[in-house]
């Protein structure tokens, strides 16, 4: 029995099942061993490194209106916050 691509013809992933999934091997048994050599070696869920300079986690405390605005434009409203007070010292 042929399997099904895992892919539509318009290139987006095909949503899969249990038995496809089920049915799918380790990359450490499918692919060539000097593949799988280079790859790099992490846990699951573990990231690897960042490629752009890393940011800074801080505490903030906002206006609720400011905070409210950013957020009304929906996912994404932070980036949106931190382009915006770029946009400020690139003026300056």
């Amino acid at each position: 029995m042929k399997k099904k691509p895992l892919t539509t013809k318009s290139g987006e992933v095909r949503p899969l099942s249990r038995a496809t999934v089920r049915s799918m091997r380790p990359a450490a048994k499918a692919l060539p061993p000097k593949l799988v050599a280079v790859l790099p070696k992490r846990r699951a869920g573990q990231r690897g490194p960042q490629r752009a300079p890393t940011k800074e986690q801080v505490t903030l405390r906002l206006d609720a209106d400011i905070l409210d605005f950013f957020k009304s434009f929906g996912p994404g409203w932070q980036t949106r916050l931190n382009d915006t007070l770029k946009g400020l010292i690139e003026k300056r």
